[in-house]
């Protein structure tokens, strides 16, 4: 099974940026115990601060993978276009946000694409990938297929 993780804006930077929300581990590390804890998944994880790279690594995904685990990080409040990328998908797509987005400022409880997925995970810190990574294990879907 291949699945793929998109992280979007400044999630480059956790660990270091406001570990009060976001916890003291970055994602390197993180995804590190990922990879112990599902050891026959094919795992990419793909990062970027630019919207337009996001939505151009979404497009090339399209067959290529089984599953999505996408935080789009701020884009998710703003980004129709993703929102609108992650339409065409082919696989099922599970948004994850590392902080409790309904318990914060009112403009991160409008998830604008989280209504392009499946699913959305809130609130667990970085466990939510793995949750999300489970839950497409366990669940799924007609293989895609690969190149």
């Amino acid at each position: 099974m291949r699945l793929a993780i998109v992280n979007g804006p400044n999630l480059n930077l956790l660990g270091e940026r406001e570990p009060g929300v976001y916890g003291n581990t970055g994602f390197d590390a993180f995804l590190q115990t990922l990879r112990e804890r599902f050891p026959g998944i094919d795992l990419s994880v793909y990062q970027s601060n630019v919207e337009g790279e996001i939505i151009n690594h979404l497009h090339a995904l399209r067959h290529l993978t089984d599953g999505i685990v996408i935080n789009p990080g701020g884009y998710s409040h703003t980004s129709v276009a993703i929102a609108d990328a992650l339409k065409t998908m082919t696989c099922p797509c599970i948004e994850v946000h590392i902080s409790q987005v309904h318990a914060r400022e009112d403009f991160r409880q409008t998830l604008i694409t989280a209504r392009s997925c499946q699913g959305v995970i809130s609130g667990f810190g970085l466990e939510g990938y793995a949750m999300a990574i489970g839950y497409l294990v366990a669940h799924p879907v007609q293989p895609v297929a690969h190149s």
